[in-house]
């Protein structure tokens, strides 16, 4: 994560088909495709990649910004090349499900 500080969390969480697990890995990983698309503005902060420990195939992703509309900005400059490599990771999961966006108070 870098020294800029977060104000803003993004937190998902997939359900990974086995297969595709060493290749989810790499790809929602800190140094993967999403966190280097992330990475060309300045507002993000950077990705955690957790993984159930109790539940096989189960993933959670962290992505830090510096506020909402940090993200917000970026997701409409990059609509389409966002989209784009959502689609190409569709077939990684089983499930994804946003489980919520936080805000920072202390």
């Amino acid at each position: 994560m870098t020294t800029v500080s977060w104000g803003y969390l993004l937190i998902w969480e997939f359900q990974i088909k086995q297969t595709f697990e060493p290749q989810f890995q790499i790809v929602y990983g800190s140094e993967g495709e999403w966190a280097n698309f992330f990475r060309q503005d300045p507002n993000y902060c950077g990705t955690d990649l957790v993984r159930d420990l109790n539940q096989p195939g189960r993933y959670v992703t962290l992505d830090y910004w510096t506020s909402r509309a940090a993200y917000e900005n970026f997701r409409l400059q990059h609509a389409d090349e966002y989209k784009k490599i959502d689609h190409r990771c569709e077939e990684m999961t089983e499930r994804e499900v946003a489980l919520g966006a936080y805000e920072r108070v202390a």
